[in-house]
């Protein structure tokens, strides 16, 4: 067992609590680094692109764990900003703009008019804020038709590849420098939330979280606060939707639709709300499903004969998943990971209601 002592300020705002917690996180990047040697050795590079698929997915997974995890806004619409990403990138490399500046650019442009789209409806909240942001996930498709002119509507349009300095990257053609690519571009977006949640902005997101009457008492401007955390959810999510293009390679008005939107939200419920990790371990899930289903139709195929083609299985397994961490583990997989630790660190200490948390930590927030 492990006591970490905090004796000033700079402590408890440090990136790691002890040694041992870094060594393990180099530990992990090492073997993230190291991954695409196991493929290039089997000669199978199929399994990398599913994990940089899940690399892709836990970028917009930690844009919206910041909105609706760390500042407690609901969104059902982050497929529409990783749209505007998407196809905010085409347009910038169709333009003769470098990627190492279309990029960033594009995540930029997808905050600034998803903030403006979101603004109206900041002053919403619970489930009339998530019904707001839903409407402009289904309305994403038509405006992408409506807009066919630079979108390309329904015949869709094509993706150009990554030029960086003259070295040009496919996912098809060299898929292990795409990897390494969306992991660089993960490492740093882990980085920057990692650094928000230690500077005063992201104490005010958790302060609004936990309750908006007394944030406001604090001196925590609302609107601002509310504002600035939709820019950086969105900027994530635009840069999500730019990578998600160049590992599509081809783009339509389906591409990024209401389902997207709601397994997003779904993956940061199962992983884990409020938690770095879980916008990661719901990544994981979201991503490995359609493969274990894939797999195991296969599997059953080949060694039993047996054909399963049941229209819509994979979306009643995950709400399955789902429903099941609703009712019995709502805090995600990640939360369920603290409880065992703390369980054996405490023992026979450990008290089984030590991490229920209050419905409302006012009286008065009961009647928003």
């Amino acid at each position: 067992m492990r006591f970490v002592f905090k004796t000033s300020y700079d402590a408890d705002i440090k990136w790691f609590k002890h040694g041992a917690q870094l060594f393990w996180y180099i530990l992990l990047l090492a073997a993230l680094i190291a991954l695409p040697l196991i493929f290039v050795w089997t000669g199978n590079p199929y399994l990398l692109g599913e994990i940089t698929a899940v690399l892709i997915f836990s970028v917009s997974c930690l844009g919206l764990m910041l909105l609706t995890g760390q500042t407690g806004l609901a969104s059902l619409g982050h497929a529409a900003f990783m749209a505007m990403g998407c196809y905010a990138n085409i347009l910038l490399l169709q333009a003769g703009l470098p990627w190492l500046i279309a990029f960033p650019l594009s995540g930029l442009l997808a905050g600034f008019f998803g903030t403006m789209i979101a603004f109206p409806v900041l002053r919403l909240h619970g489930v009339y804020l998530a019904l707001a942001t839903l409407a402009m996930s289904i309305i994403t498709g038509d405006v992408i038709d409506l807009t066919e002119r630079w979108t390309g509507g329904v015949g869709g349009m094509s993706v150009p590849d990554i030029d960086i300095f003259g070295f040009v990257i496919n996912k098809y053609a060299n898929p292990y420098a795409f990897y390494y690519l969306c992991l660089v571009v993960v490492v740093l977006c882990v980085a920057a939330y990692r650094n928000l949640l230690r500077s005063p902005s992201g104490r005010s997101f958790a302060a609004i979280r936990d309750s908006e009457v007394s944030a406001q008492a604090m001196g925590v401007n609302l609107t601002r606060t509310k504002a600035t955390s939709f820019f950086l959810s969105c900027t994530a999510a635009g840069l999500a939707g730019a990578l998600f293009g160049h590992s599509a390679t081809f783009v339509t008005n389906e591409t990024f639709d209401i389902v997207m939107s709601i397994t997003l939200f779904l993956s940061i419920v199962i992983g884990g709300l409020g938690f770095i990790h879980g916008a990661f371990l719901g990544a994981i899930i979201s991503g490995l499903i359609p493969v274990l289903i894939a797999n195991g139709r296969t599997l059953l195929s080949t060694s039993m004969g047996i054909n399963i083609n049941i229209p819509g299985l994979e979306s009643a397994l995950f709400a399955g998943i789902v429903i099941a961490f609703v009712l019995f583990e709502p805090m995600g997989l990640y939360g369920r990971w603290l409880k065992i630790r703390t369980y054996f660190e405490l023992f026979p200490f450990y008290r089984k209601d030590m991490f229920r948390r209050q419905k409302s930590y006012l009286k008065t927030e009961r009647v928003q």
